[in-house]
């Protein structure tokens, strides 16, 4: 599988700075399955002698003991232990590799504690890397990063891996026009196994997927159950906020809930990167106006395209044309992801804040803030051929009024986003206004 590695200069150099020391050093390397944390790594270590290792739930001792052999046949004269191992790899590798690290805590919790003397005896003094690799997010916070963890305090570094950017995307479908991109964005987000599944076209290889794939069917299942054990609740929680519920008590009504408390379910699906809580831009985190919604755009498709018609599917009635009729409605929301990627790339002011704003029933689709020299930025999005720019400034415009950040003392300024317009404004009531297309658009994302 090629993956792409443009959007992931920080990630390397991290590893780079990690493989250039001579001191021993403890890399943990963790993110959401599909996001390419294995090739990452693979990436960053190759032209070294390294040692990969995938663990599963049962016999890691052995299956490591097998790998060692693989890697040097003097292994084979060395006892399954753990230390012992290591000992023999000091020296003779200069990175060893454990992948899906927390299987080997599943197996064995005790694998923490075991590692944490190895790490402070055996490997004490060397210049050996290592690397723990881990899918289940949680787990690895709780069970590496955290504070009571054996290894706390011994990592050198830790690499939060996650999808790349809508702007990537040019690397794997270069003769893709924005607009392709965006709908295509709208299925993989910037996850790598999913858009190198995409040949042949978008709709093209969508139909032919739908026909015969298990892939769409089983993935989203797979994701969720791999973090939860209670994966049927949390499933519930996804599903509604596919469908717009945003706030706890929505939630909770929707999926017949109301005795129980669903807190601790969205903490966990936040810990995951599931889904995201947000406040308008304006305000604290601690905000009572907090809105929940699922942060990765595949499980938004997937819950409102794929998970309602799984029957469908199975019988092979349901096509892609399907979704592609309905799929306008859907990109909207994807929409304004990439617009605000757009701004964050090639602002008009200075960004310290970037998000949505709403405030009883009203509204903005992006506000950008510049503290210091009190400069907002008011955006609307729109995913829509020939929009009237006056009308939407008029309307913009009126739900700026009801902003209050430093009203009477700051500098406003408007920027709207459409697939194209009838028409440009350069200024609104003394206001300066730009008017982006999906030209401009991918001018300032530089696709």
């Amino acid at each position: 599988m090629v993956i792409q590695f443009r959007d992931r200069k920080n990630d390397l150099a991290a590893i780079d700075k990690a493989m250039s020391s001579k001191d021993f050093q403890l890399i943990v390397v963790y993110g959401r399955r599909r996001v390419g944390k294995t090739e990452l790594v693979l990436h960053g270590t190759s032209g070294c002698k390294r040692l990969y290792y995938l663990a599963t739930e049962k016999n890691n001792i052995d299956r490591f003991h097998m790998a060692c052999q693989l890697f040097d046949k003097g292994a084979s004269r060395v006892a399954r232990d753990w230390e012992a191992l290591f000992g023999f790899l000091k020296g003779r590798a200069d990175a060893v590799i454990l992948d899906e690290f927390q299987n080997m805590v599943k197996e064995d919790p005790s694998i923490l504690g075991i590692l944490q003397s190895i790490v402070d005896i055996e490997l004490k003094g060397s210049g050996m890397k290592l690397f723990l690799l881990g899918s289940s997010v949680s787990m690895i916070k709780s069970s590496v990063l955290a504070y009571k963890s054996p290894l706390y305090g011994r990592r050198t570094a830790s690499i939060n891996v996650k999808p790349m950017k809508l702007a990537d995307l040019r690397e794997f479908f270069p003769k893709e026009s924005l607009e392709g991109l965006i709908n295509i964005y709208g299925f993989a987000d910037g996850i790598p196994l999913y858009l190198n599944k995409i040949t042949g076209g978008f709709w093209s290889w969508l139909g032919k997927e739908l026909a015969s794939g298990t892939f769409l069917k089983d993935e989203a299942d797979f994701i969720v159950k791999y973090e939860f054990d209670d994966a049927g609740t949390y499933k519930l929680i996804l599903e509604a906020l596919s469908k717009g519920m945003a706030k706890v008590n929505e939630i909770k009504d929707s999926i017949g809930a109301k005795r129980t408390d669903i807190s601790p379910y969205l903490s966990n699906l936040i810990e995951v990167g599931l889904i995201k809580r947000e406040v308008p831009i304006t305000e604290t985190p601690r905000s009572r106006s907090g809105r929940y919604s699922l942060s990765d755009n595949f499980l938004r498709f997937w819950f409102r395209f794929i998970y309602p018609n799984l029957g469908m599917i199975e019988e092979g009635a349901f096509k892609a044309s399907s979704i592609k009729a309905a799929y306008p409605a859907y990109i909207g929301r994807v929409f304004e992801d990439v617009c605000r990627q757009a701004l964050l790339k090639s602002s008009p002011i200075g960004l310290d804040k970037l998000g949505r704003w709403w405030d009883k029933g009203i509204e903005i689709d992006l506000v950008g803030l510049n503290t210091e020299a009190k400069e907002i930025l008011f955006s609307e999005c729109k995913w829509k051929e020939g929009v009237n720019p006056k009308k939407l400034l008029s309307e913009l415009s009126e739900k700026a009024g009801h902003v209050t950040w430093n009203q009477g003392k700051r500098k406003e300024r408007f920027v709207l986003f459409a697939k194209s317009f009838k028409g440009r404004v350069s200024e609104w009531e003394g206001r300066p206004v730009q008017c982006l297309g999906l030209k401009e658009i991918a001018k300032a994302l530089e696709v």
